[in-house]
C-alpha cells in the first residue's frame, strides 16, 4: 500500500455513513457484544465507530452487514463475525501505544478496528487483490497508521519486530514459530488452534523468560492459514 503517516487512532476522522449506519451499529453492539461479555469501552467504540459495510461488497442490506455472522468477501476469505472481531480485540488488551501485527488482512475491517486501539499497525495479506481493496478502504477513512504488506503471514513481517500483540485470522494447527519470535516479552497473540474443521481460539501469553503459555478461550471456525508454517 502506499506509505502513510502513523498517527493517534484516536484522532482519526470519524467515519460517517448516515443515522442508518449509526443505528445499525448501535443495535450490533446492544444486541450481539454487550449480551456476550465484551467490556473494553474502547472496543466497543471502535465497533461503534467504523463503518462496516464499506469493507463488504456493495448492495448487502444493513441487516445482513450486521448480522453477527461471516460474509464471504471472495477469494475463499470470509470477513468475520462482529462478535469475533470485538473478542479478538478485547483479548489482545490493547493500550493504545502497542505496535500490532495483524495475519490475514482479508477485507480490512480488522484492521480497521485494530487502528482505533493501538498506535500502529501492520497488517499481512498474500491476496494482492484483497490488500489493494483494503488498503483503498483505510484510505477512505482516514486511517493513516495502517500498513499492509503482501506476503507469507505465517512467517510473519520481521521488518517491524517485536511486536506488543500478534492477531492471527486464520486457524493453524500449531502456533507459527516465526510468530513467537516477533513478539515483545510479556505481549500476547491471539490465535486460532486446531484442525481445519475443529478450531479453539486460543491467547499465547509470552512470559519475560521467553516461555509461553496458552489458554483457551472458545471454539471458533477460520480459513486455514496458509504459508510455509501454515496449511
Amino acid at each position: 500500500m502506499p506509505p502513510g503517516q502513523s498517527q493517534d487512532p484516536t484522532t482519526a476522522a470519524e467515519p460517517t455513513s448516515g443515522a442508518e449506519s449509526l443505528a445499525a451499529r448501535g443495535l450490533m453492539v446492544r444486541r450481539d457484544l454487550l449480551p456476550r461479555g465484551i467490556r473494553d469501552q474502547r472496543v466497543i467504540t471502535a465497533m461503534t465507530t467504523i463503518p462496516r459495510e464499506c469493507f463488504v461488497e456493495a448492495g448487502i442490506p444493513l441487516e445482513e452487514v450486521y448480522a453477527d455472522g461471516p460474509l464471504a468477501i471472495g477469494l475463499g476469505q470470509t470477513i468475520s463475525q462482529p462478535y469475533m472481531v470485538a473478542l479478538m480485540a478485547e483479548l489482545l488488551q490493547l493500550t493504545g501505544r502497542e505496535t500490532v501485527l495483524e495475519i490475514g488482512t482479508g477485507s480490512g475491517y480488522g484492521a480497521a478496528i485494530l487502528s482505533r486501539l493501538a498506535e500502529r499497525v501492520v497488517t499481512i495479506e498474500r491476496h494482492r487483490e484483497l490488500l489493494e481493496k483494503a488498503s483503498g478502504k483505510w484510505q477512505s477513512l482516514g486511517l493513516c497508521n495502517i500498513f499492509g504488506q503482501l506476503a507469507d503471514g505465517s512467517q510473519g513481517w520481521s521488518g517491524e519486530s517485536p511486536y506488543g500483540a500478534i492477531c492471527v485470522t486464520a486457524a493453524a494447527l500449531r502456533v507459527p514459530g516465526p510468530l513467537l519470535d516477533q513478539i515483545l516479552p510479556g505481549g500476547r497473540m491471539v490465535i486460532p488452534l486446531g484442525s481445519r474443521s475443529v478450531q479453539s481460539l486460543c491467547v499465547i501469553h509470552l512470559e519475560a523468560s521467553g516461555q509461553y503459555r496458552e489458554e483457551q478461550v472458545c471454539g471458533c471456525r477460520f480459513v486455514p492459514l496458509i504459508g510455509r508454517e501454515g496449511w
